[in-house]
């Protein structure tokens, strides 16, 4: 078993989404999934704000397996311990997040399509 696939049963031991995790930790959506996808290796720098963010979990157990997945005197970050509404306004934060991401993105995406046209016409009249 490799780190990414501890990391994966800590973010289903947590009840948070992959998404959620990602974005607690400051990566990119989808960075765990594409993790595991590509059987790729998780960076350090993802690491130390995974460390940071979750001091609960035992370091050593993500990076090699050994001993138990949870430091026993820290406090973990968890959203099950957090009244209903909380949880809610924290998930449409989330939805409100991504969502703006998607259409930058996508705002860019089209952008780059249309000057690639403009190019192209431009490269065509005489």
């Amino acid at each position: 078993m490799k780190a990414i696939d501890r990391l994966l049963e800590f973010i289903t031991y947590t009840g948070i989404s992959a998404r959620q995790f990602d974005l607690s930790i400051g990566a990119s959506n989808g960075y765990t999934l594409r993790m595991k996808k590509n059987h790729a290796s998780i960076g350090s720098d993802i690491i130390e704000n995974i460390i940071k963010t979750y001091p609960k979990l035992n370091l050593i157990w993500l990076l090699t397996g050994e001993g138990e997945m949870l430091n026993p005197d820290k406090s973990i970050l968890e959203t099950g311990e957090l009244p209903l509404s909380q949880q809610k306004e924290i998930e449409r934060i989330v939805e409100a997040k991504i969502k703006k991401r998607h259409e930058e993105e996508l705002r860019d995406l089209l952008d780059e399509v249309t000057k690639e046209i403009e190019k192209r016409t431009s490269k065509k009249s005489p």
